[in-house]
This record gives structure tokens, sequence and C-alpha cells, in this order.
């Protein structure tokens, strides 16, 4: 730590990575695998242990019932309580647990003895949701609500709130950090003037529990709500309010509820003791155990490490926005933190972020209707707001930094409809061959338009999901050239990229031995018996009656890291990325190709659709011979993972008499392992995708107890993806005949991910007029 400065006794510190391990509290976080989250102070991405808390519990609930799992875990939930009074320097009896901050606030507010005529002193950092509950309270109880000045650096006037202290006042009102920049209020002298004056303080911590410390009893806060979701890294659905002893003796609950209360006869109610006399019999156990386990998790880390560490990231971050061109930072002189606020010259907030989301960055937006007393008043209509936490690292502050620097990034609708741009080619689709086609395209000076009809990050297709396998095993020769490209592509991508997406493990391919051949062959492969299968994975149990194929180059790609790095690099090459637009038809325009948009038209030398189910709807002439079904996948949990990770499991398939093609991938990267069958019933694209039901769900679990006898566990996670399946299992890539300048990558039948950027190569070159014979055993003309 090379320095600090400091906010009314909260401290902000300098960069200092030595106290905070990113890379392993990056692996821990699921969400982290999938794009660049900096939305902390939104919503932030819950750890694999709050995740997993949360899903015991409600397995608990379906197993034995919900009384009886809250009863089993009455100790831990008594736990909660002494977490969160620890956090915030209060006692556990002051402590109620709600569903929200907003909850909180309005039960404490609800609670007080207000009458006409009382004045309530807000800061101009109110949260929009108070703010509203003050503007009704004055509409219809006659409370007087006066919005204190703020002084040049944005906080609260001091000297103004001093004086508006020497009129009687009920209550004051500030937002430790507000929802509208990285502004913090020196909450320790704002107290100090309340408490002289004999006012109560009510500060919503809501943007500051789980960033900065906080001692509500040091400071003199009398009240304190907050949220679980936001810095502390919670659940949704989780709050928590703090109600000092003497404040409790003034407030009564408008609504008491058989949790805070006990009716003892008559008209005769006794409250609660402590705080819990706020809360509600009817809440989420799941959720408020989650919220323990993410406290526990803070508490663990300290709140003063992790506010070291994200105020230097976000400093980072600031010092890099100041640099770029066209961006103007909007926080106050008084912020700091871990949140960071700005405006792009000439773009909407919500377009600033709907770019950044499309190239894998996720921030918000925030509209002046969300902060009107603050945003208002500095002349902003709305902001754009990053927020950092201790799973980000300089690699996404780079990320962020680099994609809003770019000059060419997705273009919005009303710019589409104004005049039909033109590229030399669209790709239709950004599944991992349409990303893979649009990156090798820009790589070599392509202008490239690249649609798809869903936001990024969407579960409707076939690309979606942590890991995928990849094989030199296959049935037929004509394969193999390609399987070398695809071995190439990913070591390619992977370089690109600066990460590895490929891990070699080996696998194993089965089938009953009484089939007499083995189905599988392939450069190193070979066969060997059930024992022998045993001593290479002894994970996998098959017994006598399969024999397998070994494939020592078999192993396991970060499906995830690929598609954020095909969309980032595809983006850094001037990709015009354009997530949202579906495409309705397209039609010839002479050597080139129009396409019609529900946004309007798009022209290019040459059309590229690679649009995974919805190819059938775009290339009539394949539809009838592409049939979209629906796959199901679960990850079962152990007792030992070790036994089902690598060495002792690798990628497999299991040819299984009576129920198909098993196939299944290691734990690995904090997922349990994976299995799923290769074929499912029929599914209609254009319906939403439904969750995994309990009896697909039951189905695959009883084939992983037969051959993962340690997959002892539960079902942890569930995914439901669509196969788009052809013929003979193969493939459509290349030119339509009757529109040579439009080609596909079409129905690859369950076994396509792995081809990605050896599919994506190809179809570039072909795009720009080279010839791959290699590739014409898929001609689409051939399929069926």
């Amino acid at each position: 730590m090379s320095g600090s400065a400091s906010y009314d006794g909260i401290q902000s510190y300098d960069f200092d990575i030595q106290t905070m391990n990113p890379v392993e509290l990056r692996a821990a976080t699921p969400g982290a695998r999938h794009a660049r989250h900096l939305n902390a102070a939104g919503a932030a991405l819950p750890s694999e242990t709050v995740l997993g808390t949360v899903i015991d519990h409600l397995r608990l609930e379906a197993r034995i019932g919900g009384y009886e799992a809250a009863e089993a875990a009455r100790d831990r939930s008594e736990q909660v309580y002494a977490l969160a009074a620890r956090l915030i320097g209060a006692e556990p009896g002051d402590i109620a647990l709600v569903e929200s901050a907003t909850v909180a606030w309005h039960r404490a507010v609800d609670a007080l003895p207000l009458r006409a005529g009382d004045r309530i002193l807000a800061a101009a950092s109110s949260y929009v949701s108070s703010a509203l509950h003050l503007l009704e309270l004055r509409r219809s109880r006659g409370i007087e609500v006066e919005v204190l000045p703020c002084a040049a650096d944005g906080t609260v006037d001091l000297t103004a709130l001093a004086d508006a202290l020497r009129r009687p006042a009920a209550l004051v009102t500030v937002a430790h950090v507000p929802t509208s920049s990285a502004l913090i209020e020196p909450v320790g002298q704002i107290a100090a003037l309340a408490r002289a004056a004999g006012v109560p303080l009510l500060l919503d911590a809501t943007q500051s529990l789980g960033q900065l410390p906080l001692d509500a009893t040091a400071i003199g806060c009398d009240i304190v709500v907050g949220t679980g979701r936001k810095f502390l890294r919670g659940p949704r659905g989780t709050g928590l309010l703090y109600v000092s002893p003497r404040m409790r003796e003034l407030m009564s609950p408008p609504h008491p509820d058989v949790r805070g209360a006990v009716w003892q006869h008559g008209d005769a109610v006794e409250l609660a003791p402590g705080a819990r006399r706020f809360e509600t019999w009817e809440t989420s156990h799941a959720l408020r155990l989650g919220l323990g386990a993410a406290l526990r998790e803070t508490l663990d880390l300290g709140v003063e490490a992790i506010g070291r560490y994200t105020t230097g990231l976000a400093d980072r971050l600031r010092a890099a926005l100041a640099g770029l061109p066209g961006v103007r930072l909007t926080d106050p002189p008084a912020g700091g933190g871990a949140i960071v606020t700005f405006v792009r010259d000439g773009e909407k907030p919500v377009e600033t972020v709907r770019r950044l989301r499309a190239a894998g960055v996720h921030l918000v937006a925030v509209p002046a209707s969300h902060g009107r007393w603050d945003l208002e008043r500095r002349g902003l209509d709305a902001v754009v707001r990053a927020s950092v936490h201790v799973y980000n690292d300089e690699s996404d502050v780079d990320a962020l930094v680099t994609a809003l620097g770019r000059t060419t990034g997705a273009r919005t609708a009303p710019a589409l409809i104004s005049s039909a741009a033109r590229a030399d080619v669209i790709v239709v689709g950004a599944g991992v061959h349409g990303s893979s086609t649009a990156w090798h395209l820009a790589q070599r000076g392509a202008g490239v338009i690249h649609l798809d009809r869903f936001p990024d990050g969407h579960t409707e297709g076939s690309s979606h999901g942590r890991l995928r396998m990849i094989r030199r095993a296959y049935p037929n020769p004509v394969w193999d050239d390609l399987v070398d490209r695809a071995y190439l592509g990913w070591g390619e991508l992977s370089a690109a990229a600066g990460v590895p997406l490929l891990t070699t493990t080996g696998g194993l391919y089965a089938r009953p031995a009484a089939d007499g051949s083995t189905g599988l062959r392939g450069p190193d492969c070979v066969t060997v018996s059930a024992a022998r299968a045993a001593a290479i994975f002894p994970g996998l149990a098959l017994g006598d009656d399969f024999t397998a194929v070994y494939d020592p180059a078999a192993g396991v790609l970060d499906a995830a890291g690929a598609m954020r790095a095909l969309r980032e690099l595809g983006l850094a090459h001037g990709v015009d990325r354009r997530t949202g637009v579906r495409v309705e038809r397209w039609s010839a325009d002479g050597a080139g190709v129009t396409v019609h948009t529900a946004d309007g038209l798009l022209r290019a030398d040459r059309l590229v659709i690679a649009a995974g189910p919805w190819t059938g709807a775009l290339v009539p002439r394949l539809a009838g011979l592409l049939e979209v079904v629906r796959i199901v996948n679960i990850h079962v949990g152990a007792t030992d993972p070790a036994t089902l990770s690598a060495p002792a499991l690798g990628p497999f398939s299991v040819e299984v008499p009576g129920a198909g093609l098993l196939y299944g991938l290691p734990a690995a990267g904090g997922d349990a392992v994976k299995i799923g069958l290769d074929h499912g019933p029929a599914d209609d694209p254009d319906r939403p995708q439904t969750p995994v039901t309990a009896a697909e769900a039951a189905r695959l679990l009883a084939l992983a107890r037969r051959f993962l006898p340690t997959a002892d566990g539960d079902v942890v996670d569930s995914v439901a993806c669509r196969y788009t399946m052809a013929p003979r299992n193969r493939f459509a890539v290349g030119a339509l005949p009757e529109t040579p300048q439009v080609l596909v990558a079409a129905a690859c039948s369950g076994h396509g991910f792995k081809f990605g950027p050896a599919i994506g190569a190809g179809l570039a070159d072909l795009a720009l007029g080279k010839q791959r014979p290699d590739l014409d055993f898929l001609a689409p003309g051939e399929l069926g």
C-alpha cells in the first residue's frame, strides 16, 4: 500500500493486489466466466458458495418441507444476524432481516411517529425509491420534505445542514453512496450534527455495505438500511435493517406481524424484542442463508481489504477514462471507492451500455429519474455506471477502455433505417461458428456486420454453457483433416486471446462389446478393454459388457471463455456487432445480397448464415432436412470431486442400450461433472427455452449413478440447449448452389462446437474467394 485518502473516517486506498487474490476469487465466481461484469453496484456476482448455499436449502425444502427445513437451519439462520451486526458494528438484536433496502426503508420510516408539519431533511444523494416515499408522505400526510443543498464537492453542505437543524426536525436521511455517482457522503460529520440537534439519522448504506467500512454505533446512526445484492455479493431479495435501541423506543411498526409480535390475549400485543419486530413471518430462508454465506465471505476477506482493492482498480479505470477522447467523467470531487460514472460524447448512455454489452462488458446506465435530486441538479440526463469488485482485475478495466475507445462499434437501429448500411460481409448468428467467421474475416481486413437476434449471453441456441468436448476419434477418415485444423484453430484462438482454451485430458468412448465394433477410430486412438478403461479413468465404471476407444488427444474446451474471446477479438478488429437484431429474410442483389431486418436493410457482397436452429427459416431449401431437438445436461455433485476430475476422469461417451449415447465432461473450474444424452425430442426454436424438468434430470441422474459411482451428490445445475440435426449427423458448410454469394454453416448435429475456429476460417476463405476443396464433403448441395 503506497498511500491512502480519508473520507470522513472511511479510508480509500491505492491499488494493492497483494491484499487480494482476484484469480482465485474469479475462479470461485461462476458468472465471471461468461462476461466482464462491472456492475457490482447493481447486482454483484455471487460466489459458488453463496449459490450452493441457496440451492442446497431449496433442495432440502423440496425433500422435507419448508417448515422442517427452516427448523433444521435455525442455528445457521441465527448466525446471519450476528454476521450482519458484526459488519456494521452493532448487536445481533439490533438487526432485522428483510427483503430489500427499500422494504427496510419503508418499515423504518412508516414506524416513525410522524405528524403533519414534521420536517424531514433529505440529502440530494437520496435513492429514487426513498425520494418517492418522501414525496408521498408530503402529499398524503403533510410532511415537509426539504432537500439539502450540496457543497462544491458534491456532498451535503454541512453549514446548510447545521442551519436547517436549528429548527425542529423529525429525521435526517442521507445515502452513504448514491446510485448515480461515486460520491461518498461525510456520514460521520452528518451524524454528529444530527446527534447534537437531537434528530435521528437514517443512513442508506445500500451502495456502501461491503465496499466501505461502517461502524453504525461509533458514528451514531440511528437507522441503517442496506441490501444483500450489491457489494455484499448476496442473493437478490435480501436486505437488512438496523435500528438502535434508543430509536426502537420511539418507533411502532404500523403493520405488526406474527414474526414481530405476540398476540397475548384480547387486544394485548407484545412486540418482539429488538429489531425483529420489523420482520414478517414469510421469507425466503434459502436466500437468507445465502446472505449469511455472502456476509461470512465479506468479513473473511475484510471490508478494508476489499475497499483497498476495488478503489485501486476503480482509480485505474478513472485514470484511463480521463485520457480517452470523447469520454467525460461525471463523478463529483468527493467521489471515490469502487464506482465510476461517465458519459460519451454524442452517445446516449443507454446506447453506450448496449454497445459495451455487445462487447462482453456489462455495466448499466442510470437515468436522471433514478436520482433526480442529484443528476438533474448537475444537468445530466443519464450516466454510465461501472463498478468493480474483487473478482475483477486489470484485464476487465482494459477491456472496458478498449471497447469504449473503438470508433467502430455496434450502431443503433435508427442508423440502419436511415441508410441501408453496406459491408463486405454480413454474418448472421453469433454462436461459435458465426463469431469465429466474423473474427477471421475482420482479421483479414474485411468490413463485417455481425447480427444476432438475441442479446449476448442468451441460452436459446447451442453455443452457451461452460465446457465442451474435443477429440480426434471420429468414425470416418474424411473428418481427419478438419479435426487437425480444429486443433490448430484452437491453438491460434488461445494465443490471440492470451488464455488457454483447450485442456488435454484424454477421452474414452465406449459401446457394448457385443456390437463387435468400437465405432470410432483416429490418429493415435486405441481400442481398450473395460479393465484398461477403468485404469485410465477410475471415475468411469463401464463393466465387462463394454469396450472403448481411448483418444489421448481428447480434451475439454473452455466454451464460455472462447465465446467471450471471439466477441472481444472480433470487436477489436472492427466487427460491427449488432445484437437484438432479427433477420427476417434475405434476397440476392446482383452479385451481392440484401438482408432485411426488423430494423431496416443491410447490403453486402457476401452473406454468411450461421443461425443454428433458425437456419431452416432463412434457408428454405434446407428446412426439410434439418431437425431441431431439445438437449438437456445436468451437473452432478460428488462427495469427493477429485474422483470425477482429470486425471481420474476425462471426456467420455457410452452407447447405452435403450437409452442412447450418454456423454460427459469431467468436473473442472468449479463445475461439477456434466452429462447428457445426444438426442432429444423435437423443439421449436421460436419458443423460449424452458428449464430442465425434474423428469429429464432424474433420467440423467440414474445414468450418472450407473456409470459414475462417485457422483453421489444431487443435481447442482442443469442447462438446456438445441441441436440442429441433419441426415447422417453431418454438417452443411459452404456456398448455396443457386446463390454462391450466400454461404452457410449449419446442422452441426451436436458435434460442431469443437470445429468452431476451423469452420470460421473456412467460411472466411470461401467468402473472400479462396477455394477450399477440403470442405467439399460438407457442401450444402450434398446435404441429405
